[in-house]
């Protein structure tokens, strides 16, 4: 039985008979009613890129770069919901996904068909093969154009993937594999932001291998007995660990021991992400994003994260100054060690003094892209993605950076915009018969959460009676514990602090009940259930 987070093979009988009426009978395409702009994606094949020598001087000859773009560019991944949408604004850009929750009806996704089973341990696996599949190999050479090279960018790779991509002739628009492991380090991103001045929590670098030591050594460093932990690499839910007791540490000490460690005075504080881009002309700091974390409704991970928000009052004035001034400093430390491009940091703002700390750094494209990338201020301008890819395409430009800085600081406040991903959190292994489709939700006059109609990402939603589901698994597929279900988006607050500290929503509970009740699946016996691997871009993966 099969116990990966992945379609079983070729679609059987049975399987066919639960998808979605988005394809024939002949296995092409039906027409849908799918929500489509006028923009970057679709303009006519016959435009031709105007070549301007000079460098791009402003947003305007930016977008009219992106929007003649002749080089093929590809997002590779187990879904697109990192940067679903950036096709509305670069022509040529499109999805490579082992996932496809439109199944074949979103014109710029690409899954292969066949795909025979394979235990796949990590995201950076599920990537190779993809790159791998003489499917995926002959639709990514289809088509270039004469001196042009294949443009690939992901969340997850290794040196094995740019050993493919080498071969393969693509170029890989991220840094390379090496800096981003050592950077990946928690232990290593304190040092660089110690260097930087975008200082932590305070804190100790050290090893431990007894409660005993663990406590004096965080007395000689004066953070007290309430203490967190955290090991070196992984996700920040599974290797962060709260210890004020002797019993905290025998919980957690098999995790501990012999690992070197970084030990923090815990603070009354709340996470926010930032993402950011290291370009030749500055850094370019995105919005301020609150984290969805451990809430037991979406995940079964205490403290695994599982969602962002975007609202007005994330931070206050001075909050934000301090949160934009380490970012900075962030990236240009990240710039002397040779880094350029996309990455992502958790600031953690303490509530009872406004002092703000650097948290993790994420040197990779994140889970809070898909929310940063629909602001008002890409609007404005342009998603922050499109800074990564000026830095990696052949391409000369000379911007004013703190020019965009400033306007996005002052559009922070201007918009709303909030994702939950939604895992399995019940103690089953099931094979599932029923799913919901992907696309545009409403509440109908009965509190009912209804399906309204094929859409290709969530930019056309208007209010927070309305919600954009991206499905990961569906009919074919298992689920078990921690496997990702799919990524809900819309434009209202999912959070609530009425009554206490931050909890959900009664509407985003009513969310969540309402598409686990679209699920439905038969039981099975699993030896080994596999962790959920390749969903949304986990953070801190």
């Amino acid at each position: 039985m099969p116990n990966e987070p992945r379609s079983a093979g070729p679609a059987s009988p049975d399987r066919q008979e639960t998808k979605p009426a988005s394809t024939s009978r002949d296995g092409a395409p039906a027409d849908v009613e799918v929500a489509v702009a006028t923009d970057a994606a679709y303009t006519g094949e016959e435009a031709e890129r105007v070549q301007i020598r000079r460098p791009l001087r402003n947003v305007s000859e930016v977008r009219h770069f992106f929007r003649t773009n002749q080089t093929p560019i590809y997002f590779v991944g187990a879904t697109p919901f990192n940067l679903l949408g950036i096709d509305r604004w670069v022509r040529n850009f499109s999805y490579v996904t082992y996932y496809d929750g439109w199944d074949g009806a979103h014109p710029r996704v690409f899954s292969p068909r066949y795909k025979p089973y394979v235990e796949f341990e990590s995201g950076e696996a599920i990537n190779n093969w993809l790159l791998l599949n003489a499917e995926v190999r002959a639709h990514m050479t289809r088509n270039v154009p004469h001196g042009e090279k294949v443009k690939v960018a992901m969340v997850f790779f290794d040196e094995e993937t740019e050993r493919i991509c080498r071969e393969l002739g693509y170029d890989l628009i991220l840094p390379s594999a090496t800096l981003r492991n050592q950077l990946d380090s928690k232990i290593e991103t304190t040092k660089l932001g110690n260097e930087a001045g975008a200082f932590s929590v305070p804190n100790v670098l050290t090893t431990s291998d007894t409660y005993d030591e663990l406590n004096d050594k965080a007395a000689e460093a004066g953070l007290g007995h309430d203490l967190v932990v955290q090991t070196p690499y992984g996700d920040s839910g599974k290797t962060t660990f709260f210890i004020s007791a002797e019993s905290d540490w025998q919980t957690h000490k098999d995790d501990i021991v012999g690992e070197q460690l970084k030990v923090m005075k815990r603070i009354n504080n709340i996470p926010v992400a930032v993402e950011a881009v290291i370009t030749s002309s500055g850094v370019v700091v995105g919005p301020y994003l609150t984290e969805l974390a451990g809430f037991a409704e979406l995940t079964p991970y205490k403290g695994g994260w599982c969602g962002n928000e975007m609202k007005p009052d994330v931070l206050n004035a001075e909050q934000r100054a301090q949160t934009r001034d380490l970012v900075r400093k962030m990236g240009e430390g990240l710039r002397r060690r040779g880094y350029r491009g996309f990455f992502e940091v958790d600031v953690l703002v303490d509530l009872d003094n406004d002092d703000c700390y650097l948290g993790e750094l994420n040197p990779r494209i994140s889970g809070a892209s898909a929310i940063t990338n629909v602001t008002a201020g890409a609007y404005a301008d342009v998603p922050l993605f499109l800074f990564h890819l000026l830095e990696y395409l052949d391409v000369e430009f000379d911007l004013d950076i703190d020019e965009i800085n400033a306007r996005w600081e002052e559009l922070s406040g201007a918009d709303e915009w909030s994702q939950m991903i939604i895992k399995e959190t019940a103690p089953i292994t099931e094979y599932i018969t029923h799913s919901p489709l992907t696309g545009q939700y409403y509440l109908d006059q009965y509190g009912t959460l209804t399906y309204k109609r094929a859409a290709l990402d969530w930019h056309p939603l208007q209010n927070g009676s309305e919600v954009f589901f991206l499905r990961i698994f569906g009919a074919g597929d298992y689920r078990w514990k921690g496997a990702d279900l799919g990524v809900l988006v819309t434009k209202n607050p999912l959070q609530t602090n009425v009554g206490g500290p931050d909890a959900l929503s009664i509407r985003a509970k009513h969310f969540i009940d309402s598409i686990r009740a679209m699920y439905a699946g038969v039981p099975v016996v699993a030896e080994d259930p596999a962790p959920a691997l390749g969903g949304p871009g986990a953070k801190g993966d």
